[in-house]
């Protein structure tokens, strides 16, 4: 069997980037809310606010480093598998990616440090101003790495000369017609997967009566702020769909599962669309419920899949249920907030178990969620790498083999298996142990240094595991 490298190329990417991408829109988040503890803290001086700040810090930290392990493997790629991509597209990739880095990274690694191991080692005031500082540099790394992305979307400010892609305008191609959209979908993601992991962790602390003051405040927190971002992430995604409609069509009729260009289009609720007879093959719908949606008319004219030729038309079925599943997703957990906010009366939301237990479960669904979309939409591009102006066959690396893609397509799923479970590991008895002090935990009066590089994720019970509460 012959191995096709391109095929190979794509899965591992996709497989490093989905991965990777688990873990930056939940410390994207995390990190905003890191930063509001302190503040609460500072504030008030409520020893609450700080075992809040001091369990989601330690969380915050492994998963983190498990983003930037991870993730720095994807720079790699570029030249080992999209030679030809990283060549023509280094007028313009290069320099953002150096800016990410050199803007965003310095500046989270450098504050980091403080935020971790400063604790009672710096001024109060001085502990706060590290944690708005990560959480700053959070945000400006998605903005870098989501200009890049988006740019391959819809490339704008640009020429290609000679088969290289020449930079004509700056603004134009950094501020490209996607980015705006996709950056704000992206950072509500990141507060709604932030949200719903810290009210599902203070879920099983209340069910289980641990530090029930502070995780009381946590989840009441979560869920006032869920309850505003989960319907305004669906406007925000409409009007992204929109955009989509104006610069991707094909994209969009995908994800409609639309092969003719009709008027009054239904928005089909379940289909089985038949590429190889470029047709569904069974379909229940809503009737003018996707021309309503995208067009806000009831006659509006949607576009069909077969507008482009076959070489050129997405995976329709991939594109259509992981759109669903996203949708179905977001909707779900539009409602859970409602009912959060239905619960309110009387204090329930703290003592309904079976509430408390959908939030334990609600926890993982964010990023399914965002998995979904993620695929959603890259794989909605193909067969373009750079959105009608290079494929993924034009950028890939030409003398790479199958066995050799293939090779490191499998070495990455091992050592990210290694990975996964030891930082699921470590995640998970970092929030096992947590919340068990209700003291505030003493400050240390000298600067020791750590003694081992994850001292700052430590628990009181880690060199005694006996001792924790089961």
């Amino acid at each position: 069997m012959e191995l096709d490298p391109l095929l190979l190329s794509r899965l591992q990417f996709a497989f490093v980037v989905s991965f990777h991408a688990i873990f930056p829109v939940f410390t994207i988040g995390l990190a905003s809310y890191i930063a509001v503890l302190h503040a609460l803290f500072y504030k008030t001086a409520n020893p609450a606010w700080d075992r809040l700040a001091q369990l989601w810090t330690k969380v915050f930290a492994v998963a983190f480093g498990m983003g930037v392990v991870s993730g720095i493997v994807m720079s790699f790629q570029f030249g080992t598998n999209w030679s030809n991509f990283s060549q023509s597209t280094a007028n313009f990739m290069g320099p953002l990616l150096s800016y990410e880095v050199v803007t965003a990274f310095f500046l989270e690694a450098a504050f980091l440090g403080v935020l971790l191991f400063g604790r009672g080692r710096v001024p109060q005031g001085v502990h706060l101003f590290a944690a708005i500082m990560v959480a700053i540099g959070t945000f400006i790394s998605t903005f870098w790495i989501l200009s890049a992305n988006s740019w391959m979307h819809t490339p704008a400010g640009v020429e290609v000369i000679n088969g290289v892609f020449r930079v004509t305008s700056w603004t134009e191609a950094i501020f490209n017609p996607s980015f705006p959209y996709r950056l704000a979908h992206m950072a509500m993601a990141s507060f709604i997967t932030g949200g719903f992991v810290v009210a599902g962790v203070s879920a099983w602390y209340l069910l289980i009566g641990r530090d029930v003051e502070a995780n009381r405040k946590a989840l009441s927190m979560c869920l006032w702020m869920l309850l505003v971002l989960t319907p305004t992430q669906a406007l925000v995604g409409d009007l992204h769909g929109l955009n989509t409609l104006e610069y991707q069509p094909t994209k969009l009729a995908a994800m409609e599962g639309n092969w003719e260009t009709r008027e009054g289009a239904p928005f089909l609720l379940f289909a089985w669309p038949d590429q190889a007879a470029q047709q569904n093959r069974f379909e229940i719908g809503i009737p003018y419920a996707a021309s309503l949606i995208l067009t806000h008319e009831l006659h509006g004219e949607v576009p069909g899949i077969l507008e482009a030729p076959p070489e050129e038309q997405p995976p329709v079925a991939l594109v259509f249920w992981t759109f669903r599943l996203m949708v179905g997703l977001g909707f779900l957990m539009i409602a859970v907030s409602l009912v959060g906010l239905y619960l309110r009366r009387g204090g329930r939301i703290y003592h309904s178990r079976r509430f408390l237990q959908t939030l334990r479960l609600m926890s993982v669904t964010p990023f399914i969620a965002v998995l979904a979309g993620w695929v959603t939409t890259e794989s909605g591009r193909a067969p373009w790498l750079v959105y009608g102006m290079m494929t993924h066959a034009e950028g890939v690396t030409p003398s790479l083999t199958g066995g050799m893609a293939l090779f490191t397509l499998l070495g990455y799923v091992a050592v990210y298996g290694v990975i996964f479970y030891a930082g699921t590991y470590y995640l998970t008895r970092v929030i096992r142990y947590g919340m068990q002090q209700k003291e505030e935990e003493k400050l240390v009066d000298d600067f020791e240094t750590p003694k081992r590089p994850w001292s700052a994720t430590s628990t009181p019970f880690d060199d005694d595991p006996t001792k924790a509460e089961g």
